[in-house]
């Protein structure tokens, strides 16, 4: 068995804090706005908070709130 002169590349990791900020205030303060909104279009306690965590994920990687939501409703 002949084996190649190339380097085998492995998996690279994620950096799990690296690429993440934390929100500023505006995109705080536009989450929160959403959340009201979602809690008047009948969403439940569950929901709101699941909803309201994958869209704090998404925001901090740079995603506008209707990106995010966009995204996690998908």
């Amino acid at each position: 068995m002949a084996y190649s002169s190339e380097k085998m590349e492995k998996p690279t990791m994620k950096k799990a804090t690296a690429t993440r900020g934390k929100m500023s205030d505006a995109q705080k303060s536009a989450l929160t706005k959403h959340m009201d909104k979602m809690k008047k279009g009948g969403m439940s306690a569950s929901e709101m908070k699941s909803h309201r965590m994958r869209m704090m994920g998404r925001m901090r990687k740079g995603m506008s709130v209707a990106q995010s939501h966009k995204d996690v409703m998908k």
